[in-house]
């Protein structure tokens, strides 16, 4: 028994604890990919609104 309580119960609150630990971990990973792939959409957008501004410039002094 380890401060009064079985070694089991122990383990089990143990194991609650890395668990969140873990899902905490995850969700900061997680949220850092969806970041960087909203800044990749993000600078593809604004490559095509740039290319359609020199298309647009060309043409008029064409």
């Amino acid at each position: 028994m380890l401060f009064g309580m079985p070694i089991w119960v122990f383990f089990c609150i143990v194991f609650i604890f890395v668990s969140g630990y873990m899902a905490v971990r995850a969700m900061r990973a997680e949220h850092k990919v969806e970041q960087h792939f909203i800044e990749k959409e993000g600078q593809v957008y604004i490559n095509r609104i740039e290319e359609e501004r020199e298309r647009r410039s060309k043409q008029m002094t064409s």
